[in-house]
């Protein structure tokens, strides 16, 4: 049984239908399930604390490495420490996420501290996808914390998704980018029921011809609860934007807290926040088309979530 459950998330977590080629490492229920490293990507337990190290040589290309966490069992509380150091002019794509399946009446948590030192003129796209599943009455809590390095010339591109069955999350990220350093995230929340998730966002551009992209989507329904904070502080000549773009059904509530800073006279920052509910047009333009109501509005919030 545990085998079916661990294949399923992990198809559903990083997209695996076996075990992978290339390096990767899979952690199962707080211990290692298994590890395979390759002659431009070592990946190494942490002797002080639980956690992997992950080395990637300068000038890897186009590698990529698969790091997924599943909790299978009720009454789990992960606690990981990964540190990812990425050599100089390396491009690599890290494809993580964490899947907890928890059918009985404890809480299951997964609590990962990741943090990224990207090497001179480096790219890296990092993929992560939260969900939860299972039948039991216990929570599902997801708290990731991301401290980025970015080097000059280096580009850091995080792509985060949560759609479903995660009951808690508070995600946080904090980033440094020096000269000519780009640091993306684009992230999709989906929530329902109780549920609460709230994104944190502290980036300081400290070095000319940085620049920084946050766009966060989301879709709130019964009576959930999100909150959206994001912190841009440009220190030197760059670029900054922050955009939160949300959707709000039922009776759910959506919280946007916008900070920019500028502390440099050639700082160009933007923020932009919408929150508002599914349009009555569009839902009615899908119904002529055949569809219920619950179908439409399905449809646009697939479609918005994309």
């Amino acid at each position: 049984m545990v085998k079916d459950i661990k294949s399923i998330l992990l198809e559903e977590v990083s997209d695996l239908h076996g075990v992978p080629a290339g390096a990767y490492n899979i952690r199962l229920n707080s211990r290692l399930d298994s590890r395979s490293s390759t002659a431009d990507i070592e990946i190494v337990s942490k002797t002080d604390k639980s956690g992997i190290d992950i080395i990637i040589k300068p000038n890897t290309k186009n590698q990529s490495v698969h790091i997924p966490a599943l909790v299978t069992e009720s009454g789990i509380h992960d606690l990981v420490y990964n540190d990812f150091y990425i050599g100089e002019n390396a491009d690599v794509v890290i494809i993580a996420g964490c899947g907890i399946h928890n059918d009985g009446s404890e809480t299951s948590e997964h609590n990962g501290i990741h943090r990224f030192f990207v090497g001179k003129n480096a790219r890296v796209k990092y993929v992560e996808k939260h969900i939860g599943s299972g039948e039991g009455t216990g929570e599902r809590i997801i708290n990731p914390q991301t401290v980025v390095e970015a080097e000059e010339g280096s580009y850091v591109e995080f792509e985060t998704t949560q759609l479903k069955g995660v009951d808690s999350t508070i995600r946080t990220t904090t980033a440094r980018a020096k000269a000519g350093a780009t640091v993306i995230v684009k992230e999709k929340i989906l929530t329902h029921g109780n549920q609460y998730a709230e994104t944190r966002f502290t980036i300081d551009m400290d070095g000319d011809d940085s620049s920084v992209s946050l766009v966060s989507r989301s879709v709130a329904k019964d009576k959930s609860k999100q909150k959206f904070v994001s912190v841009i502080n440009g220190n030197a000549r760059c670029v900054g934007h922050s955009e939160c773009d949300a959707i709000i059904m039922d009776d759910a509530v959506v919280t946007a807290v916008p900070e920019i800073t500028a502390n440099n006279v050639d700082a160009s920052l933007i923020h932009e926040a919408a929150i508002g509910k599914i349009a009555g047009e569009q839902i009615i333009k899908l119904m002529t088309l055949g569809l219920t109501e619950a179908e439409a509005e399905a449809q646009i919030v697939n479609g918005f979530l994309k």
